[in-house]
């Protein structure tokens, strides 16, 4: 592991002047547009972040055959955004409910190929890639066995159940030279690439420390979806959905809302923990932390579930070549009185970022420069019109650029897969390849080790295994 001191350095006072005189001509820029700056202070200014057009004419001999291997919400939802990149054609579905094998019939053709073995999906010659929208418990499996057969792989995070499960994933990918890439689409969102541009640049300074929260507050937000009025032993393939998981008996609320239960899912941590830390990892270009420690509760959706709905994790990251040492802390919280909430927050010796995978706002410390005539004479004239009592303490409000994405965005679920397949049409490789997806998960689902185990968790972020 490098320790050494490259991070970006605090900026000169020169930077500063010239990111303050950018801050006043876009303030002259953007008055015409005073209600959209509300609430963001008098040295707001608002920037667009844009996306070249990526649409092409796709030659008939450059249709990609797609299938996908968990057919409910987030497989499906995945498959509409899919569909939206030129070429791509759904050709078969497998769920081990027989009501979701029927929809996907419905919306995409009678002609779809459906069945309850993923293993059959995977031995059509049509098939070029491959959606793993199951349950946690069988991405890393169905994703190995795929891409041993000779298929690109869409993989939902959180990638693997347990952590000893990303070593062989990332063999296989290795040894097959197909395409893998985890879907924490944040990773593509023009929200993140801003942020990593302006931490680069040395936007903040110094990196101290960073937090993320994603909050919900709703039944469905919190993983109480509803159970189809179709499902019985009959119509759900109960052996085929438990795998490797323990034997025992059918039970609808165990198939249809697993997320609850540590036999097929990862929690909260697995769930909305590794976004962030992709989007992290993305930014400041970082392996991970190395020293992990979680605490929480279940305070509220008291429903049966094995999961807390409220979890701390506080991070300890090394210095390294990209960036200083620091600390993170991430929250989520299923009971939130804020309407939901997400961002990640860097904080620097320079200033903020706010970060969501739609915005970026910057707010750059401003101090007074002690060589600026002007300014030394308005305080001198603010302090003599105190009466005689001591001088306060003034400081400057932080100036603030918020960036925000252009009208008509398309997203950072579409950017995700058009780069997943740009990948597999031969283009630049992914991002977000088994080896970042272990080192986003990996820490993840130590909260979880840590929660359940009382304990503090080491991990090594450059050889990837827990010390």
């Amino acid at each position: 592991m490098s320790k050494t001191k490259s991070g970006p350095e605090p900026t000169a006072v020169s930077s500063r002047r010239k990111f303050v005189k950018s801050v006043a001509a876009g303030s002259a820029l953007a008055a015409g547009f005073p209600s959209a700056l509300s609430g963001m202070g008098p040295d707001a200014v608002r920037r667009t972040l844009t996306r070249k057009s990526r649409s092409r004419q796709v030659p008939a001999s450059d249709r990609i055959g797609l299938g996908v291997i968990g057919a409910g919400g987030m497989g499906m939802a995945d498959v509409n955004t899919a569909l939206r990149i030129p070429g791509v054609e759904l050709v078969a579905a497998c769920d081990i409910f027989d009501g979701r094998l029927d929809a996907a019939r419905e919306r995409h053709g009678a002609d779809l190929f459906t069945t309850r073995d993923y293993r059959q999906v995977l031995a059509r010659e049509d098939i070029d890639a491959v959606i793993v929208g199951t349950p946690d418990h069988w991405h890393q499996p169905i994703s190995v066995d795929a891409l041993r057969a000779g298929k690109a792989v869409y993989c939902e995070k959180p990638m693997v159940h347990d952590i000893a499960e990303g070593r062989d994933l990332i063999r296989a990918e290795e040894e097959s030279g197909k395409v893998f890439q985890v879907g924490s689409q944040g990773m593509s969102s023009l929200g993140n690439e801003k942020a990593k541009e302006l931490y680069e640049a040395g936007a903040i300074g110094r990196l101290n420390y960073a937090e993320g929260f994603w909050a919900r507050n709703d039944p469905i937000g919190a993983w109480q979806y509803p159970i189809p009025t179709g499902a019985s032993e009959e119509t759900v393939d109960w052996k085929r959905f438990l795998g490797p998981a323990p034997d025992r008996p059918y039970d609808p609320l165990r198939v249809f809302r697993w997320r609850n239960y540590r036999d097929y899912g990862t929690g909260v941590a697995g769930d909305l923990f590794v976004h962030l830390f992709s989007s992290l990892h993305f930014v400041v270009s970082s392996n991970g932390p190395t020293r992990i420690q979680a605490a929480g509760g279940l305070r509220y959706w008291k429903d049966g579930r094995e999961v807390p709905d409220v979890l701390l994790g506080v991070f300890d990251y090394p210095e390294t070549d990209t960036h200083p040492g620091f600390n993170l802390s991430l929250r989520v919280n299923f009971v939130d009185g804020t309407s939901g909430s997400t961002y990640l927050r860097l904080v620097g010796s320079e200033g903020a970022m706010d970060v969501t995978w739609t915005e970026v706002i910057l707010r750059k410390n401003v101090a007074v420069d002690p060589m600026d005539a002007f300014s030394q004479e308005k305080m001198a004239e603010a302090e003599a019109d105190e009466g005689g009592l001591p001088a306060r303490v003034r400081m400057l409000p932080p100036a603030q650029v918020r960036y925000e994405v252009e009208r008509g965005y398309r997203g950072a679920h579409v950017d995700h897969f058009f780069n997943f397949f740009q990948a597999v049409r031969g283009g630049p490789p992914v991002l977000e390849d088994a080896a970042f997806g272990l080192r986003a998960a990996a820490p993840a689902l130590a909260c979880n080790a840590s929660y359940f185990e009382d304990r503090i968790v080491r991990w090594d972020p450059d050889a990837m295994r827990l010390i």
